[in-house]
Order: C-alpha cells, then structure tokens, then sequence
C-alpha cells in the first residue's frame, strides 16, 4: 500500500445559503453544517483510503462566526494522518458573500472515520501520509494527541495506558 501526499486527497466543496437552509434570523442552521463537513470529510477520506469510510468521530466542531442567508461556503478537507484503519481528517468552513465580500473562517472540526472492506464491511489498514510541508507535520503530530484524548473519552483507553497524554489525567 502506497503512502500518500496530503494534496492527493485534499477535498474542496461549495455551497451557496438558501432561505431553507437557515433559522428564523437567516442564520445557516448547524446541523446542515454538520452534515455538509460530514461529507466533504468523508470524500476526502475516501479518496485517501480508496475505500468506504464511516465516521467514526467528529471533534470540536467550533462554530465561530454566523453563515448568513446568500453567502457561499467554501469547506476545506485534509488528512492530518492515518492510522492503522481510522485516518483523521480536519475540515475549515471559510463564507464569503456572492460578491466574495467579507471572506472569514467560520467553523472548523476533526473527523475520525475508518475504512471499510467491500464485501464484509470490515476495518482494513489504511495507507500512511506523508507531511511535506511545517504546517502539514504539525497536523500529523498533533493527531496523536488527539486520537488520545478521544480514546480517553469514549473509554476505549484508560488514562495511564496513554503515551501522549498521561500527564494530563495521571499525577505521577
């Protein structure tokens, strides 16, 4: 299995903010956010395994600025690292009106989704990334720290069996 660039699998998609897709005060709703960076995520991760992908997670989805009826959304995609079957990939929403006026970054998250075989639906490995530029390596660092800290969460890891992130939940 060949180990991969960040930019092979990198996902762009556009949206523009219809009068369905907001609240009572043209606010783009979240949950169609959500299910918007689910799928851009989800591509992107499929490009990078050639597989079927599931969410396994989703991290911190930060809503920082509002999304106004009309404005064109922009989510950004990228494999921050692969793991064994799971690859985490990091969504950036940047809106901007139809005009591109008043660009800003709206929303960003860490998705976790694993990789899936055709015939049984089972995990399979996943190829590995490689980082090539400082912002890139930063990412793929960090990822491990962040895989921790979910595993921690979820109970799936117990505090001291950590590496990265003993300090944090064990006092020595």
């Amino acid at each position: 299995m060949r180990a991969k660039k960040v930019s092979e699998s990198s996902t762009t998609m556009t949206e523009m903010i219809m009068p369905n897709d907001t609240n009572p005060l043209g606010n783009l709703m979240g949950g169609y956010l959500m299910r918007w960076m689910d799928i851009v995520a989800a591509v992107c991760a499929g490009k990078h395994c050639e597989a079927h992908v599931v969410t396994a997670s989703v991290d911190n989805v930060s809503f920082d600025k509002p999304i106004l009826l009309g404005d064109v959304i922009t989510l950004e995609a990228k494999v921050t690292r692969a793991f064994n079957t799971s690859i985490e990939i990091y969504v950036e929403v940047f809106a901007a009106d139809i005009k591109g006026g008043n660009p800003r970054k709206c929303n960003h998250a860490f998705f976790t989704f694993v990789a899936l075989d055709d015939i049984e639906r089972k995990p399979i490995p996943v190829p590995k990334l490689i980082p090539l530029t400082a912002e890139e390596e930063k990412m793929f660092s960090g990822a491990a720290r962040r895989r921790e800290v979910r595993l921690i969460l979820s109970g799936k890891m117990k505090p001291e069996d950590s590496t990265e992130m003993k300090s944090l939940f064990i006092n020595d």
